[in-house]
């Protein structure tokens, strides 16, 4: 698997051989381990507004220059063949940062076009969305997922090196008061944020807004993640539990990332003794729950349903593996949607088993979570 540079401002990735002999007649992004991807994530930029220590380096990232950007052109042509060609069931964009798009809203209304009927998601640090989200709801928007790692402000400014916690409010409650439901927040876990994790879920109960809570995954710019320092769900659980009583509901979906608790404040009528079986608080959505995506330590590989496009127009099968297979150049060379198709499906089928933390030949992918998407 020769390592090649296809323009990439971080580093070569590798390009997979000739496609397998053995891949099935199936139209399916199907893989090796008989797992289909149907969930699109399509990266933006590379650029973002904070400079979250577990994703960006001080700095920012390299920038990708403009004409290696796809165009919203182009990134609606591979979201329709993903959706149309591929069976590609929900699409989410990412970044970096989706919203440092200054035509973000033509990129949904394009891929709306494209792809009428399919949800379309955002994943943001809501920085601006406030201002922002009319224009993205009437080009086609239907769900946000925002990443808010504490309510401390002193503690946000100093995870994200920016003192925007107030803004990141401010698109959290544009989001609810536009009736977004359900509207999802996501926590990554930091040892230095980890005493604030019960005043983020209280916050999120009283808000009505689903908090998930994400273990770090080593994606990190700056290439500090280590094992021993990682906050993992067991511990997240044990500090939760001083406050709140928590019941396992699992997972809603086998390919959902995130497994589910009900959750119920201690000290509520629920729980002065010692009954967890009354109802949680309901939101908006149903009752208050919490989710931990314990991507290290609980893997979910096996039943992993996504496939990801990369800024520059590679796919990415995995978000742990190098491998990207290059489809901008097929778009702007002209090729039939079915050339593009087949090589989109070439790409998933070498999709590894999984990402493989827990192994002594670990290798860190190249590229950092900002410049992955997600």
């Amino acid at each position: 698997m020769p390592a090649v540079n296809i323009g990439l401002p971080h580093a070569a990735v590798r390009v997979p051989d000739a496609p397998a002999t053995d891949r099935p007649a199936d139209d399916r992004l199907v893989d090796r381990f008989g797992r289909v991807a149907r969930d699109l994530r399509v990266s933006v930029t590379e650029k973002c507004s904070l400079r979250c220590t577990y994703c960006m380096p001080e700095e920012g990232l390299p920038p990708i220059a403009r004409e290696r950007l796809m165009t919203p052109a182009e990134i609606a042509r591979l979201v329709g063949i993903g959706v149309r060609d591929l069976g590609v069931r929900e699409v989410r964009f990412t970044g970096g940062e989706p919203l440092m798009r200054a035509d973000l809203a033509e990129i949904l209304a394009a891929a709306r076009e494209a792809a009428p009927g399919v949800p379309l998601a955002l994943t943001t640090n809501g920085v601006g969305l406030d201002k922002r989200l009319p224009a993205l709801l009437a080009a086609g928007l239907t769900r946000v997922n925002i990443s808010l790692d504490t309510v401390d402000r002193r503690h946000f400014a100093d995870l994200t090196r920016r003192d925007r916690l107030p803004a990141v409010l401010a698109g959290i409650e544009a989001a609810r008061a536009a009736g977004i439901t359900p509207l999802k927040v996501n926590a990554v876990l930091m040892r230095e944020t980890l005493d604030d994790a019960p005043d983020l879920l209280a916050w999120a109960v009283g808000a009505g807004v689903r908090l998930r809570f994400i273990e770090q995954m080593p994606l990190d710019a700056d290439g500090v993640w280590s094992r021993d320092a990682l906050v993992d769900a067991a511990q997240l659980l044990a500090v939760l539990r001083r406050r709140f009583v928590l019941t396992p509901i699992g997972r809603d979906d086998p390919a959902a990332p995130a497994e589910e608790w009900l959750v119920v404040p201690r000290g509520t009528a629920a729980t002065s003794h010692g009954d967890a079986s009354e109802p949680a608080p309901m939101g908006p959505s149903g009752p208050a729950t919490v989710g931990i995506i314990a991507s290290v330590t609980r893997s979910f590989c096996v039943e992993c349903d996504r496939t990801r496009l990369t800024a520059e127009g590679t796919v990415r099968s995995c978000l742990f593996g190098d491998d990207e297979t290059p489809l901008l150049p097929l778009v702007r060379a002209g090729e039939p949607d079915a050339v593009i198709a087949d090589a989109w499906r070439a790409a998933m089928w070498g999709k590894q088993a999984g990402h493989g933390v827990d192994r002594a030949d670990f290798a860190r992918p190249i590229r950092s979570m900002g410049a992955i998407g997600g």
